[in-house]
């Protein structure tokens, strides 16, 4: 089939996409900046828009002309304030557009907790979401979904940076609420076995995980699972923009959507209707404690998702676990990596493993007692690019990253790391 993805430039498309296309389908991706795409190893095999769901209907036509059915994988949580007005906008406008290119089904992926209770606006607006796309013509598989268990993903993303990081982590009491994750594994599961599943037109499947724990459990549980020790420290009264502040600090996560997201721990999220595990049995459940330490192998620069691109000058962001350092120097290529690394770079002799070492690329290694780090050089056209990479174990590996990185940025300004 011809399949739409929305929310291209997202983690759940990251992951789908690659599926799709294994699978034989044809895939067009929307998103609203298209260059955040360059440096996904999927996008030369895939058509790529861009716009907006936001967009009036007919300015959606050119993206879903000839497509049999969309997935719609969007959030305007970043937009910060009036984001649930976007939100809303966006799911009839794409509702209206798909039935006008003759669309034959939607599937969405909604936020997971029970609407007859009072909900955080994040989840409310989840839950209205589906609801208007379901109001259209084109039937829609919706499925609901609470925190996803996988490397890039934004809430193990933050379990991930604030366990690694805090010895006591202080928190609300909603920490004790329950929660029913799942692997990204079986929401792509999920996903793409709705493509062949008539019977899901017009239902909603709550999905989740085998296991059922509070908020608070799951650090405890990835903590164990990275050989550390942590504790909790549950206050009665933690304003959320404070709380928002803190997670955009250390976690790889906006503070304009860790307040949405804090905001959504004040209820449950677990399964109250078991349809999805009767109606689509492929589907093999996997366990949190499974789930992370596949999250955990992808620690390395060649397992993660490059969501920057090779044109950008100088960046330093959080990801998959990683603090990163990426520099590009225009037109520095002249001279070719040499055979051996260690003479090439001799300030690292004795210290780094060359894990890769060819005429375009050269990666280094070396474990530390609080983190493992990479460095990458590669030669693209007349251009050199170095990217740093440090995998944080416990406080010490952040206070060494957020020290040390004066250095780094002095290191990068030149060609050669």
């Amino acid at each position: 089939m011809l399949i739409l993805v929305t929310g291209a430039t997202g983690y759940i498309a990251s992951r789908l996409i690659p599926r799709l296309l294994a699978m034989g389908h044809r895939v067009r991706a929307l998103a609203r900046d298209p260059r955040r795409l360059d440096g996904r190893a999927w996008s030369a095999s895939t058509e790529i828009f861009s716009g907006d769901v936001t967009d009036s209907p007919s300015a959606l036509c050119a993206a879903l002309k000839g497509t049999q059915a969309a997935y719609y994988l969007v959030h305007n949580m970043s937009s910060g304030r009036g984001y649930t007005d976007k939100e809303t906008e966006g799911a009839r406008n794409f509702a209206a557009a798909c039935a006008a290119a003759g669309v034959r089904h939607i599937i969405y992926l909604g936020g997971l907790a029970d609407p007859q209770r009072q909900l955080a606006a994040h989840m409310r607006s989840r839950i209205e979401t589906g609801n208007i796309l379901r109001a259209g013509r084109v039937p829609v598989t919706e499925f609901r979904a609470g925190i996803i268990v996988g490397s890039g993903s934004i809430s193990f993303e933050m379990i991930r940076f604030i366990t690694e990081l805090l010895p006591i982590i202080p928190g609300p009491r909603h920490l004790r609420n329950k929660s029913q994750p799942i692997a990204v594994q079986n929401v792509i599961d999920y996903l793409l076995a709705a493509l062949d599943h008539n019977e899901g037109h017009g239902r909603v499947f709550e999905i989740g995980g085998p296991d059922v724990n509070d908020y608070a459990d799951l650090m405890l549980r990835y903590a164990r699972l990275r050989g550390l020790k942590r504790h909790l420290w549950l206050l009665p009264h933690i304003p959320v923009w404070l709380m928002a502040f803190g997670i955009g600090l250390v976690t790889p996560v906006p503070s304009s959507i860790a307040y949405a997201l804090v905001g959504g721990l004040s209820s449950d999220s677990v399964i109250l209707h078991e349809d999805a595990r009767r109606v689509f049995l492929e589907v093999k459940l996997i366990g949190f404690d499974s789930a992370a330490r596949d999250a955990l192998t992808r620690l390395h620069p060649d397992r993660i998702e490059r969501i920057w691109t090779a044109d950008e000058r100088i960046r330093s962001l959080k990801h998959e676990g990683f603090f990163i350092l990426h520099r590009k120097h225009a037109g520095r290529s002249i001279i070719p990596p040499p055979s051996d690394a260690a003479e090439y770079y001799p300030a690292l002799q004795n210290k780094w493993q060359v894990e890769i070492n060819d005429p375009t690329r050269v990666l280094l290694y070396r474990p530390r007692p609080f983190g493992e780090e990479w460095i990458e050089r590669r030669i693209v056209g007349r251009d050199s690019i170095s990217t740093y990479f440090f995998a944080p174990r416990g406080i010490v590996g952040f206070l060494y990253w957020y020290l040390l990185l004066p250095f780094h940025i002095f290191t990068f300004r030149r060609p050669f790391a």
